[in-house]
């Protein structure tokens, strides 16, 4: 394959063929139209762009509407059906008043690139750390791992009623971390801090962290600088920062993340 290559870049505006509560605040969306075939080689659990019809209207503009960025949970050819999941933090963000009051019929943009970059390396063992925002990927990556890795998983929700179903034929421990107020307390860190990382002088290993910006900015700089993990030993990157709104923290967020390349 031509590395000089831009991956292909799909979109299309589907709709909202069904809607599901997998916890309280945790929204699973199927979309359904004739373009979901469009999408067969985009990797699930890679980032995918959605884009929001204005307030008040039904229609969906590539070049004007509100996009955010959010994760390729599934696909079903057989069904023509797509999945994205969202976290449900009330409405004054635009994607989940959306995802709060979408029902059937409902038109959302959608924009993918295809990409032969796997999500993660073939290791022995897998850190996985993640916020509510991380678990569509993180839950990916459990889907897809063999039965021969293992590891551990650290997930953040508010509360018992906000842990969901993971599958995963892994061996990996996962452990839900409870937090009441996501982005004024860390949990994640002292966590990810208890692991014994000694164990691991004689395996390879890889960790994937999907959270808000302050505590991937904690692990990250424990990891890389505290255990001295090499660079293509981890993938971390922050969807969101507390406080601030996803265009408002954007440069911020990928400038933190270039810091320790």
């Amino acid at each position: 394959m031509n590395k000089n290559l831009k991956p292909e870049l799909i979109r299309s505006v589907l709709t909202v063929k069904h809607t599901k509560h997998l916890s309280p605040h945790y929204i699973r969306i199927t979309l359904t139209g004739e373009d979901v075939l469009l999408f067969k080689d985009a990797k699930v659990g890679s980032n995918n762009k959605i884009f929001l019809p204005a307030q008040g209207e039904n229609e969906i503009h590539f070049d004007s509407s509100i996009r955010r960025t959010y994760t390729h949970r599934g696909i079903n050819l057989d069904k023509n059906e797509m999945a994205i999941d969202f976290v449900a933090h009330g409405e004054t963000g635009p994607a989940s008043a959306w995802a709060i009051n979408a029902k059937s019929g409902d038109p959302l943009g959608v924009a993918m690139k295809v990409t032969s970059s796997p999500l993660y390396p073939e290791v022995d063992w897998y850190l996985l750390v993640a916020d509510a925002t991380g678990i569509p990927v993180i839950a990916a990556i459990l889907e897809s791992l063999p039965a021969s890795a293992k590891g551990i998983a650290f997930i953040e929700v508010l509360n018992k009623n906000e842990e969901i179903p993971l599958t995963t034929v892994a061996d990996i421990q996962i452990r839900w971390v409870h937090n009441s107020s996501p982005g004024e307390k860390r949990p994640l860190v002292p966590a990810v801090r208890d692991v014994e990382f000694s164990d691991l002088n004689h395996m390879t290993y890889f960790g994937y962290v999907a959270a808000e910006f302050s505590t991937v900015k904690e692990v990250r700089n424990f990891l890389r600088k505290e255990q001295g993990w090499e660079k293509e030993m981890l993938y971390a990157y922050s969807y969101w920062k507390y406080g601030k709104s996803e265009d408002g923290s954007v440069k911020e967020r990928q400038e933190e993340k270039q810091s320790l390349s």
